[in-house]
């Protein structure tokens, strides 16, 4: 019978010591793969370690392709910084292409636009604006009896937005990427990134992506979250 004292085990390279938080965040592992829906392009996933928070966040490193590299200047202000996106993890809209928000678009938006471009995707393990999935479903019930996305959490307990964007500040500074363009309709990102000291040279907007059934949800976060949506109403008529 093997003595599990005799198993080995696998220590990642650069294991940083000290608990979250207490030193620079660092890259854990970076793994090449193929990303089949932006066209192929090859990609890697980047883990960290020491991330001041517990999430098991993850980026998406695409390179800019040959044709998007230029030393001319006629180059728009700003478009050497690489384009990254923070994406809060949603299941119900990236993975099953729920219609009740507009995740799923803005992830494969902002995939299609790294690729085209190069930069990131951050991946926040932020379910729910924070909550988490269990209790975003729980939030859906409230909805379907006509309160709004914000209105639901509180009922619930929880707060309107409970996401912190200081791990994706560590992550960015892991990655070097200390200067970018930000996609967002989100001023909370903006304005915590640069409190968290990234340079952020341009704030570029995600498309509007509207459905019958989460128009109300849309609204809501411009409305009452602040976010920058000033397209809804005309996309939406």
């Amino acid at each position: 019978m093997t003595n599990p004292s005799d198993t080995p085990t696998y220590t990642p390279p650069g294991t940083p010591p000290g608990p979250p938080g207490t030193a620079p965040a660092t890259v854990r592992a970076r793994v090449p793969v193929t990303l089949s829906r932006v066209r192929d392009r090859s990609a890697d996933l980047v883990t960290f370690h020491g991330l001041p928070d517990p999430g098991e966040h993850f980026a998406v490193v695409v390179p800019a392709p040959p044709a998007a590299v230029t030393t001319t200047d006629a180059r728009p202000a700003g478009a050497e910084a690489p384009l990254v996106r923070l994406h809060s993890e949603c299941l119900t809209g990236d993975v099953l292409g729920s219609a009740r928000c507009d995740c799923g678009p803005q992830l494969d938006e902002a995939l299609q636009s790294i690729a085209d471009q190069g930069g990131a995707v951050l991946y926040l393990r932020q379910e729910g604006r924070g909550i988490g999935l269990y209790n975003k479903l729980d939030t859906y019930v409230l909805q379907q009896q006509d309160y709004d996305t914000f209105a639901a959490n509180r009922m619930i307990g929880r707060g309107d937005d409970e996401r912190e964007y200081g791990a994706a500040a560590a992550m960015l500074r892991a990655l070097g990427l200390t200067r970018i363009r930000l996609l967002t309709n989100n001023p909370d990102k903006v304005r915590e990134l640069r409190e968290h000291g990234i340079e952020i040279t341009e704030v570029l907007p995600t498309g509007v992506y509207v459905t019958s059934e989460n128009a109300r949800y849309l609204a809501a976060k411009a409305e009452i979250g602040g976010h920058h949506l000033p397209r809804l109403q005309e996309t939406a008529a």
